[in-house]
């Protein structure tokens, strides 16, 4: 049956159906006839069309991204206090902390008073200090509002004085503390005080060029953290008959304490330590003057066979390829693309660290983490771009036996791109904040594999009108456009409409997705729309400039005969 025929055993809504979008395919099968009635309007057609979907792309494609943060309901803290401070110190942060945080876990979850509180209110707090930091985390009440509690924890560790306080939301493709949107500084040279010197005027400038970037040194910038050093005084050990190992063992014991052996109770092991009066000495200058026993009888004090001296160094030690090294961990702002924030990093902050000779000969500064990993990502993603471009390319050349035409096919994919691009900055203007991220970025991949289809129809189906029944090309070709419109049209709307609650739906997970899908949806939309102009009239101008071709290879073969008659005779 004809479409009249079925909208009108349909009855009315068919037919008013029918008489809007009935005339659609001999629409554009008579403007594809159109472009095709000249070379002119086909080259230009091809030209505007490849040249706006190349450029077009190069001017809509953002900065890129890594990985999506992903909306985990967990909270950290990181505080870094200066170095030295003991048990008392870390505890009184923490009653500090919770005292400013306390309002938002007292309150009854799902009250109106929790539910007027940024992110509902939070729970499952806790704070714990380890080494020279402090380390605490927590839910949000409501899972749709955790960013709301950022802010909160932010101020909550900026009320600490003298300390680094960094608050960042968790995400699910986290590593450790090391977020998908750090970008990690590596200092490295001979001088620990050159490192802490280049590191600090570096943090400045982050906090001056990236605002909102939270920056924490690993390890600190700071020499201040004291200690004790006991330099063994040889010539007087050997007067009382000390070696370095007894020496060794006395400052353990006295310290922390040394293990001398164990016992057995009822199967279980139990340490036997050996550990000085605490009572002895309670302050670190104090351990020079404990007496201690000598292998000759003698009591002697520990400065008198030792050289006991009050010192400073930093709170660990980190090597690069066995250089002393300090690195700058950067988390950038949610809203800034990882790629610009190592732009911004490269010029602004190492770049101008080096070009202002403030870093002495032989320390070397590098990125790596994160940007290292966004490097390598995005390269190999495009080498899978450009394999999947060339698997389709071989695949539809075996298919159709032809080089020729699967390149007609392949012009679809700037349009889809172009499409792609377009996607994605209507949902950062009209949806949400969506960077290019690696997720996204597969979404082109996918693009390849899809878009051709449309192409594969209208050439298929012109080739089969020229073999089969005869026609030539000014004909075929409006005729399949009108006969594979529909076809098209049916089974891109169930494709956009399948793939919409990805971008339109918000929800756990959402935002994963949203940029794959409006990276798919835009570049069918407008492959769609343009692949039904720019492929019909590129395939005919193709098909014309095969023609010239083949009769000018007559022309000159039918010349060659008639010369070699004419030698002959």
């Amino acid at each position: 049956r004809t479409s009249a025929e079925v909208a009108a055993h349909g009855g009315g809504r068919l037919a008013f159906l029918d008489r809007m979008f009935g005339g659609v395919p001999q629409a554009i099968a008579g403007l594809s006839s159109w472009f095709n009635r000249t070379s002119l309007r086909r080259i230009t057609v091809v030209v505007v069309l490849t040249g706006v979907s190349i450029g077009g792309s190069w001017l809509l494609m953002p900065k890129t991204d890594y990985l999506p943060t992903g909306n985990s309901n967990f909270l950290i803290g990181i505080l870094l206090p200066p170095p030295g401070y003991n048990v008392g110190e870390m505890k009184s942060m923490a009653e500090k902390v919770e005292s400013r945080l306390a309002g938002y876990w007292e309150v009854e979850p799902d009250s109106p008073e929790a539910r007027a509180q940024p992110g509902g209110g939070m729970s499952n707090f806790f704070f714990a200090s380890f080494g020279n930091q402090a380390f605490m985390g927590m839910r949000s009440n409501d899972d749709d509002r955790v960013r709301e509690l950022l802010p909160v924890l932010q101020e909550a560790l900026a009320s600490i004085p003298g300390t680094i306080g960094i608050a960042m939301q968790s995400s699910i493709f986290d590593q450790g503390l090391e977020t998908s949107r750090s970008v990690s500084i590596d200092i490295s040279g001979p001088r620990i005080e050159d490192l802490i010197a280049v590191g600090g005027q570096m943090m400045g400038l982050i906090m001056q060029e990236i605002p909102g970037a939270q920056t924490r040194p690993i390890p600190s910038l700071d020499l201040g953290r004291p200690e004790i050093r006991l330099t063994p005084n040889r010539r007087r050990m050997a007067d009382v008959g000390l070696t370095n190992r007894d020496l060794g063992f006395t400052v353990d014991v006295l310290v922390d304490g040394a293990k001398v052996s164990d016992y057995r109770i009822d199967g279980r092991e139990i340490d036997l330590v050996l550990k000085g009066d605490e009572e002895t000495f309670q302050y670190g200058h104090q351990i020079g003057k404990i007496p201690i026993n000598t292998p000759t009888g003698d009591i002697v004090t520990l400065n008198s066979v030792a050289d006991v001296r009050e010192t400073a160094g930093p709170v660990q030690i980190q090597h690069i390829e066995r250089q002393r090294a300090i690195r700058l961990l950067v988390t950038t702002p949610e809203e800034l693309p990882l790629e610009e924030a190592m732009e911004i990093i490269e010029t602004k902050v190492v770049g101008a660290t080096l070009a202002s000779g403030a870093v002495p000969a032989g320390v070397q500064i590098t990125l790596s983490g994160t940007a290292d990993d966004l490097t390598q990502t995005r390269d190999a993603l495009l080498g899978n771009l450009l394999l999947a471009l060339a698997i389709t390319y071989l695949l539809m050349a075996a298919l159709f036996q032809s080089w020729v035409y699967p390149l007609v096919i392949m012009f679809s994919v700037p349009l889809a791109a172009l499409g792609g691009f377009l996607g994605l900055w209507l949902v950062n203007v009209a949806i949400a904040d969506q960077n290019l991220d690696v997720l996204t970025m597969l979404g082109f991949v996918i693009l390849i594999g899809i878009v051709v289809n449309n192409a594969i129809l209208i050439v298929h189906q012109s080739l089969n009108l020229m073999r089969d029944q005869g026609k030539s090309a000014e004909v075929a070709i409006p005729e399949a456009v009108r006969t594979r419109v529909r076809p098209i049209f049916m089974s891109t709307a169930t494709s956009i409409v399948g793939m919409l609650p990805l971008v339109l739906f918000p929800g756990a997970g959402s935002e994963l997705y949203r940029g794959l899908g409006s990276v798919v949806i835009g570049g069918l939309v407008l492959s769609t729309i343009f692949t039904l102009v720019l492929v019909p009239t590129l395939f005919s101008l193709t098909i014309d400039i095969r023609n010239g071709l083949r009769r000018l290879f007559r022309r000159k073969s039918g010349s060659a005969g008639v010369a070699k008659e004419q030698a002959a005779a």
